[in-house]
């Protein structure tokens, strides 16, 4: 079989979108669609890696476990929010799916939609209860995320979902802090507006004014100044 991600044949047909092959093998065996491969993954999770959205309907609507983790505690909604599967997040957030569950790093699909700037699946994910706050095992959110890759309107849209901007890391940065650091100019300007604070200092006593480059300190501080 082509395109083999899987040692399962069933998870292989749900990545390679063969529909019809992987109805009839799943209405002969329905044990087959709860199958978890040499990654922990099941056909659900390759559907919606490879954003098969008949297939996850499909298996879904065969009654299969929703959040079900990887062996990097990957849920299909993770994943799908990971790759841009809008439609495939629709019916999973539908079916129930946990907005807020955490794999082995402590990342919730909101910090992939924040970081790969999946606009629409973090509005969905947001409007539906996913925590904006939630923050990693590096105490990372989701806004620290959007401001270290500069991805503007998903930094709009998580403040606008009430997305705290002065939540400090496990290196004490702010999304400030890396927004400077990676001279990611609108996104710095944009937090300062919604109440960054230009003072907080990283594990390193460095506060946004110290770590930006050029001359993004200065009109930092002039927007606060007024």
């Amino acid at each position: 079989m082509e395109s083999t991600v899987s040692n399962l044949d069933i998870c292989n047909l749900a990545y390679t979108g063969k529909f019809e092959e992987l109805q009839k093998c799943l209405l002969s065996d329905k044990t087959l669609a709860g199958k978890t491969d040499q990654d922990h993954r099941t056909a659900l999770h390759w559907a919606c890696s490879a954003g098969h959205a008949q297939i996850v309907h499909f298996l879904l609507d065969l009654g299969v476990e929703v959040d079900v983790k990887d062996d990097a505690s990957w849920t299909p909604l993770h994943i799908a929010a990971s790759a841009g599967r809008e439609d495939c997040v629709r019916y999973l957030i539908g079916r129930g799916a946990q907005l807020n569950s955490v794999n082995q790093n402590g990342c919730t699909p909101l910090h992939y939609a924040a970081s790969k700037d999946r606009y629409e699946i973090a509005l969905l994910l947001l409007e539906n209860g996913a925590d904006p706050n939630a923050t990693d095992k590096l105490d990372s959110t989701p806004l620290h995320r959007a401001s270290a890759k500069g991805n503007y309107r998903l930094i709009q849209l998580l403040l606008k979902q009430s997305a705290s901007s002065n939540i400090q890391d496990s290196e004490g940065n702010t999304p400030l802090h890396l927004a400077c650091d990676e001279e990611r100019v609108e996104a710095a300007k944009l937090l300062v507006e919604h109440g960054a604070s230009i003072y907080i200092e990283n594990n390193e006593e460095k506060t946004p004014l110290q770590v930006a480059k050029g001359g993004l300190g200065n009109i930092l501080r002039k927007i606060v100044e007024g």
